[in-house]
């Protein structure tokens, strides 16, 4: 599965940076991304996802998105191939990157939309959480 996890993102490379949005070839962030690939390789989302500003949850310092990833996804860890990497930018975790090979992440973000990109020192040292996708079957 972790396999088809990268296949997935990896068609996602190249969707311009839209705020909240999840349309492969059309618009995402990286939360859109993360649900695009859910879509794909569970199936329906388990929530809906409420409206969110580009700055949400720094002035309260909620940590939703570690919250909803652990309701969701399997904490693990160590990252491999295909795992969710939560970083944390500045006050919470609220940048998401999924693992595509050693050393290598793909992810959404203004100016730049979908990229395949070096999980550099400087993202590293920002991970906040590492997280799987659930197993198929369940």
């Amino acid at each position: 599965m972790r396999n088809d996890v990268v296949a997935v993102a990896r068609r996602w490379v190249g969707t311009p940076y839209q705020h909240q949005a999840s349309c492969e070839g059309a618009g995402t962030d990286c939360l859109g991304l993360v649900r695009g690939i859910w879509r794909e390789i569970c199936g329906a989302e388990p929530a809906v996802v409420p409206a969110y500003t580009p700055d949400w949850s720094e002035t309260s310092k909620d940590e939703r998105l570690l919250e909803a990833m652990g309701r969701y996804f399997t904490h693990v860890p160590e990252a491999a191939i295909g795992d969710v990497l939560v970083f944390r930018l500045r006050v919470v975790a609220k940048h998401l990157a999924v693992v595509s090979g050693r050393g290598k992440i793909i992810h959404a973000y203004s100016g730049r939309g979908v990229v395949e990109t070096p999980l550099s020192a400087a993202w590293e040292r920002r991970i906040a959480g590492v997280f799987r996708f659930p197993d198929r079957s369940n």
